[in-house]
Parts: C-alpha cells; sequence; structure tokens
C-alpha cells in the first residue's frame, strides 16, 4: 500500500494523525482525490470485536471539537453508538454553521446523538425489543444543564429552536442525557488527533482489537 500511494519513505507514526499538525487551505494546490485517500486508510491488524451474548442496552457518546477548523473555525463533532460492548453505527462530521460557544457546539452536537438513537430505538421495536430512555453521554455541564433546563437563558438564546427537540426528548423520556468525564468520552477519538496515550484507551473503547489468528 506505501508503495502504490509513494509513501515508501514516510516516517513511522503511532497515531492516524499528529496532534501538532495544523490544517490549512493551500490556496496554490492541487485539488485532492478523496476517494484516493479513502483508499489509504485502514489497518491490517486491527478489528472490532463483537463478542458473541453481548446485551441490548444502548448507550450514545457525544461529542464536539468546538472551533476545530483552523481556516473557518467550525467545529466536528462525533458520534458513536453502542449496543452492549458492540460497536453499532459512529459518524464523525464538520457542522455547517458556526458555533458562537463551546456549550452550544456540545448541545448540537448531543442533539445529533438524540437522532441516533431515537433511530436505534425505533429499529429495535421491529426486533420485539422495547427500551425505554436510552442515555447520551455527554462531557460539557452547561450542555447538559440545558437539555434539562426549560428557561431559556440570554446566553443561549441564539440557539437555533430546531435544536431544542434534544430537550424535547428529554423531558418526554426518550432519552436520558448524563455526564461522563473527557478521559472517557469515546467520542472524543471521531473528533480531533489525540496523542498515543488518550488515542489507544479510547480506541479500545470502541472495540477495536488485535486481530487474533
Amino acid at each position: 500500500m506505501l508503495k502504490k500511494f509513494g509513501l515508501e519513505d514516510s516516517k513511522l507514526i503511532k497515531t492516524p494523525m499528529s496532534t501538532e499538525t495544523k490544517l490549512t487551505r493551500d490556496e496554490e494546490g492541487e485539488s485532492v482525490d478523496n476517494t484516493k485517500y479513502r483508499g489509504m486508510i485502514g489497518t491490517t491488524h486491527l478489528g472490532l470485536w463483537y463478542p458473541k451474548g453481548s446485551d441490548i442496552e444502548t448507550i450514545v457518546y457525544a461529542d464536539s471539537d468546538p472551533a476545530g477548523d483552523y481556516v473557518d473555525r467550525k467545529s466536528t463533532s462525533g458520534v458513536c453508538t453502542f449496543i452492549g460492548c458492540c460497536l453499532t453505527s459512529w459518524f464523525s462530521k464538520k457542522k455547517t454553521a458556526l458555533a458562537i460557544s463551546t456549550t452550544e457546539a456540545e448541545y448540537v452536537s448531543t442533539g445529533k446523538a438524540c437522532q441516533q438513537a431515537l433511530w436505534m430505538k425505533q429499529a429495535l421495536i421491529d426486533y420485539g425489543v422495547r427500551l425505554d430512555d436510552i442515555p447520551i453521554m455527554c462531557d460539557n455541564k452547561g450542555a447538559i444543564d440545558l437539555s434539562k433546563n426549560p428557561v431559556q437563558h440570554s446566553q443561549t438564546k441564539h440557539i437555533e429552536i430546531r435544536h431544542h427537540f434534544l430537550r424535547d426528548n428529554v423531558q418526554k423520556g426518550n432519552i436520558s442525557i448524563e455526564k461522563v468525564t473527557s478521559e472517557d468520552n469515546i467520542a472524543d477519538i471521531l473528533t480531533k488527533p489525540l496523542k498515543r496515550d488518550p488515542f489507544n484507551y479510547l480506541r479500545l473503547g470502541l472495540g477495536m482489537m488485535e486481530q487474533i489468528d
């Protein structure tokens, strides 16, 4: 694969991207073939572990990297969903709108996680499984408080009404928002480059393990 992409002389790195790298737009550079880039991503010795007999407890992790893009300062959301200890869905997506505050960025990401939780809840009904509330793990206290408090404060009135369906579903009991430490928020791995130790820790949390022959 290294030969295919002309990377034989590349230096070895322990994570997909260095935390010291600051990506900016190269106005004079050539356009990148994103299909070729996607073909470079992968590993031959790691795989997701799906153990037999796992329970159906569903949990969703949500996180955001506020103003993480060094060019337009937009945030990146990360969401991952587990049934038992099995990772069933995940995504990492840059937001289309600029978040004014960290709370807003985290609140919007948690709203995306709410959509995923409701979809999973409905999908399980098709298999005869009915869950009460699905917990969404969030590491931002402001976003958690906003999801539970029906009072609009001046600091949060700029958040679009469409994002407040998260609060509505909390009040209806469809989901619950629970606090998780930043170090244990598995979705953090989907929002930004991490140093080796936290990267390996969260990668293990995703269920990625060394393949055994």
